[in-house]
């Protein structure tokens, strides 16, 4: 039996079998295309095995447990899309950003680099202390300037600890 014939008899069920499995339609129509093209890559093999079928179905098994395992695959699927959350107001949001951005540039030179490395690069302390040249202290310290300047004048409330 070639591959093409095995898959135009038994390909619907396999794909019941999959739907079975996953209790998904979409998912065991994926789920059994990977199966189907793995054991296309081993046909000869499968073929003179006396019960191929029996193969096949034990690789569809498997693939959804492994599927299962993965724990990229923790979605659940469900039959209607839930309202998503309304975003506010596109051009606010922006004119928020603008001004914030106006007054990061208006900051003095090394509290400006701080924040920058410190929020947009993700370096701690350390690092930074070594590419200003200067203690981690006095990193902290422009920190510390920088945040509380930008809090003042864009009237953002203060939040605890030195990172928002």
């Amino acid at each position: 039996m070639t591959f093409e014939e095995y898959v135009s008899s038994r390909g619907p069920a396999l794909v019941r079998l999959a739907r079975l499995l996953t209790g998904d339609e979409h998912r065991a129509e994926d789920l059994t295309q990977d199966v189907l093209a793995r054991a296309y890559l081993h046909w000869r093999k499968i073929a003179r095995a006396d019960r191929p079928d029996v193969y096949v179905r034990r690789m569809l098994v498997n693939a959804n447990t492994s599927w299962w395992r993965r724990r990229s695959s923790r979605e659940l699927t469900v039959p209607e899309f839930a309202e998503r959350a309304g975003r506010g107001d596109l051009g606010g949001e922006a004119a928020d950003r603008d001004e914030m951005w106006r007054l990061i540039r208006a900051l003095p030179d090394r509290q400006r680099a701080v924040l920058v490395l410190r929020y947009y690069e993700d370096l701690d302390d350390a690092t930074i202390a070594q590419i200003l040249d200067c203690s981690p202290v006095t990193v902290r310290t422009h920190a510390m300037r920088a945040l509380t300047h930008l809090r003042g004048r864009f009237a953002a409330p203060a939040t605890n600890g030195s990172r928002p």
